[in-house]
């Protein structure tokens, strides 16, 4: 059985539309729109929060939009096993309401970064990355807040129990400091939690090429998923093309 998505519109939300297009009309599975007033997620299998400036970027992003009503239901959605991908914005959002860990801040440059650049697929341990088939990835970036920052115990957590997704590489895989866009600690660009079943996206905007490098392989992986999964599963595409996984 296919799963249905739904897409979260919040006001300031840009990207939803992308994230519907890319589910319904390339991969081919039914999506729907749930407006961030709602409560009703209407039977959804897997939750999109997309990418854009929800509620203006004001305070900090994400920091609104979090205590939209739909978010009680997401967050509950996802303890219970429910599979929630944020991109973009939609990871920031997820990072405030605690379904994963650290922040986002701004990029070390104090620039908005916008081009092409390559990631280093650090593990296969996970529902989204065992079938990407591939060491190296090419992704657009697109974001003013990529670099992730988290504290030193968490970090350490997250290299000890395998939970870096991916991290800013050369072309040929190296992780060195100048394939680093925004200042993330360790080059981080994705990340999972414990039980390898959240991804939330730490760079964000990944939306526009997501689907296309994972296609069905990704979507795929999800539909299996979805079937017997019984533990919190997010994950997110942060502004700027990356993935990451985060679960309690």
């Amino acid at each position: 059985m296919k799963p249905k998505f739904g897409v979260v519109v919040f006001p300031g939300s840009n990207c939803d539309h992308d994230a519907y297009y890319a589910v319904k009309k390339v991969l081919g599975y039914e999506a729907e729109f749930l407006w961030h007033k709602e409560k009703d997620l209407k039977g959804s299998d897997v939750i999109i929060l997309p990418g854009g400036f929800s509620y203006g970027d004001y305070l900090r992003t994400g920091s609104i939009a979090r205590f939209s009503p739909i978010m009680d239901s997401v967050y509950s959605f996802a303890e219970n096993g429910g599979v929630v991908i944020g991109i973009c914005n939609g990871f920031q959002i997820l990072l405030e309401i605690g379904l994963l860990p650290g922040v986002m801040i701004q990029n070390e440059s104090l620039k908005f970064v916008c081009k092409d650049l390559y990631l280093a697929v650090q593990t296969s341990d996970s529902i989204f990355t065992k079938d990407i088939g591939q060491s190296v990835i090419k992704i657009p970036i697109k974001h003013g807040e990529g670099n992730y920052y988290t504290d030193e115990e968490t970090l350490k957590s997250l290299e000890e129990n395998n939970q870096i997704l991916f991290k800013y590489c050369t072309i040929d895989g190296k992780i060195e400091p100048e394939a680093n866009p925004n200042g993330a600690l360790l080059n981080i660009a994705g990340i999972m939690n414990k039980r390898k079943r959240l991804r939330p996206n730490t760079i964000k905007n990944r939306r526009r090429a997501d689907f296309q490098i994972c296609s069905n392989e990704f979507v795929s992986s999800i539909s299996n998923v979805v079937v017997g999964l019984k533990s919190s599963l997010v994950f997110a595409l942060i502004e700027h093309n990356t993935w990451a996984l985060a679960q309690k």
